[in-house]
């Protein structure tokens, strides 16, 4: 069996969370060939290349296992702490979670307010498609992660919350001047906003709506956040799939028009974490869940 350093193992991670080895050597309190020393050194004796040495530096498949195992060993050692009595008065529970920038624009943050504080909890979001957070739970980046992913990550549990409602809607004089008649023949030739290059809701949804003939149009907005993709519908740059939140006092106010009536999109949201015992993460998992069950739309 080949031991693991502790010290080594905590260097990596400092390494993936900083993005270089200067900054991980400046949070570490060492030089920089310090660091360099400590990942050759775990490198050899794992047998692994453990890091790509990029701007900023990622984990190789064997560095996010280690990674992993590194981030899960600071969540048990502070609740260690914690139980012993031992832990600095300001030593907070640090909980990395990956959530889509929709959820995080409509009832996520209002979920963790509801999160009690004590002991702290520190929330470090990483914001990403819901499609692709479950990635950074594979590279150990996160512990927790809203993702549309129902298969568990390995070594992860996953449980469903409900599913996000999107309703696909316009500005008034934007569809009447590009869906008017047959909105639903006319979507896939109307300019759309997307959130990025990514971002396959629309298509999707265009492609439901014409049994897979279109998809939407090739005059695209990409809009990288949730309220500005909101503006820019509004605005009228195009359409867009905009979640029922956001879009219902719009549509009530009449600065949006719904461009296919009667139909919407439903996204399903579940919520993956380690299977770690860190009471923290436990609470946080709870409290989520319950805030989704009052915020989404139930899953079949």
């Amino acid at each position: 069996m080949i031991d693991l350093p502790l010290d080594q193992v905590r260097t990596l991670l400092a390494v993936v969370d900083t993005g270089t080895f200067d900054a991980a050597a400046a949070a570490l309190h060492v030089t920089p060939s310090a660091v360099s020393q400590r990942i050759k050194a775990l490198e050899q004796r794992t047998g692994r290349v453990l890091v790509l040495r990029t701007k900023p530096v990622r984990p190789t498949e064997s560095g996010q296992v280690l990674v992993r195992f590194a981030r899960q060993l600071a969540a048990l050692e502070r609740d260690t702490q914690r139980e012993l009595g031992i832990a600095a008065g300001s030593d907070a529970t640090y909980l990395p979670i990956a959530v889509n920038a929709d959820s995080l624009a409509t009832w996520f943050l209002p979920a963790l307010t509801r999160v009690p504080q004590d002991p702290p909890i520190c929330f470090d979001l990483h914001r990403e498609d819901e499609s692709h957070t479950a990635m950074l739970l594979r590279e150990g980046r996160v512990m927790a992660a809203v993702t549309s992913a129902a298969e568990p990550v390995p070594g992860c549990t996953a449980r469903p919350l409900g599913a996000a409602r999107y309703l696909p809607v316009a500005s008034p004089a934007f569809a009447e001047r590009h869906l008017r008649g047959e909105p639903g023949r006319r979507l896939p030739d109307a300019p759309v906003v997307v959130f990025d290059r990514r971002d396959e809701l629309q298509d999707r949804f265009v492609r439901t709506l014409t049994a897979g003939r279109a998809a939407a149009g090739a005059l695209r907005h990409h809009i990288p956040t949730s309220e500005g993709f909101c503006d820019a519908v509004t605005a009228g740059l195009g359409w867009g799939l905009i979640p029922e939140p956001q879009a219902a006092p719009l549509l009530r106010s009449g600065q949006l028009t719904t461009a296919v009536p009667g139909r919407w999109a439903d996204v399903p949201l579940y919520w993956q974490q380690w299977k770690l015992d860190v009471p923290a993460l436990a609470l946080v998992a709870e409290t989520i869940a319950t805030a989704a069950a009052e915020s989404l739309h139930p899953w079949r």
